[in-house]
């Protein structure tokens, strides 16, 4: 029996990982279809209006249907698929559910600046941007250990890609993102040791993404040389 549902994927989108993990959250099967975003294949343009990933196709009486945008996805799996409820029952909290994961989104948008950027300037704007986000967040946090509580929740599975950027940036130079958010920390850590985000992406993530800032020739990656040299590394 050929699966109900295939994801179009590429391996280092933290917006396809959202849906990859809510997906896994469920517990049910689907086909992922990992494509080349600088190559894109015609296919994808028919049934991708943005020409972006995620897109999940789901089979209906009307044939094979196409949903794009990662938020609207999660929604859908929330809506329609068993398994752990991913949002809030109470209308007011799955509002404020959805509102963080705009801010998410916003995060998000930031953290591409600072990885693509090969100016300093720009970097240290978009560091700057970035603490004071997760400042907010910070305050936002209850006792945890996820977002709301002991139940995982969309807000998770949106947030544990931003973070795994954070395994790979780390390993190059401090950037005391999370000096002043203890339970920022302890969130992460929590993610990070959850299946279904650690499922989320391959063995080879690491590799893949400092291989993009390679050819971005980020300003990262010049700032960890940076402190190597200052370090006598």
């Amino acid at each position: 029996m050929a699966t109900r549902l295939k994801l179009i994927s590429h391996k280092l989108c933290p917006y396809v990982q959202r849906a990859v993990i809510a997906l896994n959250e469920k517990g049910v099967a689907f086909e992922r279809i990992d494509i080349d975003l600088a190559d894109k294949p015609d296919w994808f343009l028919r049934v991708s209006p943005l020409g972006k990933v995620p897109v999940l196709t789901v089979n209906s009486d009307k044939g094979e249907v196409a949903l794009f945008e990662s938020n609207v996805i999660c929604e859908y799996i929330e809506e329609t698929l068993g398994g752990a409820k991913l949002h809030p029952q109470d209308p007011l909290q799955r509002a404020q559910h959805r509102a963080w994961m705009e801010f998410g989104s916003a995060i998000l948008s930031d953290l591409w600046g600072l990885e693509t950027t090969a100016d300093a300037a720009v970097f240290e704007s978009k560091r700057e941007a970035i603490v004071a986000k997760f400042a907010r967040v910070e305050a936002a946090l209850g006792s945890g250990p996820f977002f709301a509580g002991q139940n995982f929740s969309l807000v998770d599975a949106l947030f544990a890609p931003i973070f795994r950027y954070f395994d790979v940036f780390d390993e190059l130079t401090d950037l005391a993102v999370f000096a002043g958010t203890p339970k920022l920390r302890m969130w992460r850590a929590k993610l990070a040791k959850r299946p279904s985000v650690q499922a989320a992406v391959g063995a080879d993530y690491p590799k893949l993404l400092r291989a993009f800032l390679v050819r971005h020739d980020a300003h990262l990656l010049k700032r960890a040389r940076k402190a190597m040299s200052a370090s006598g590394a």
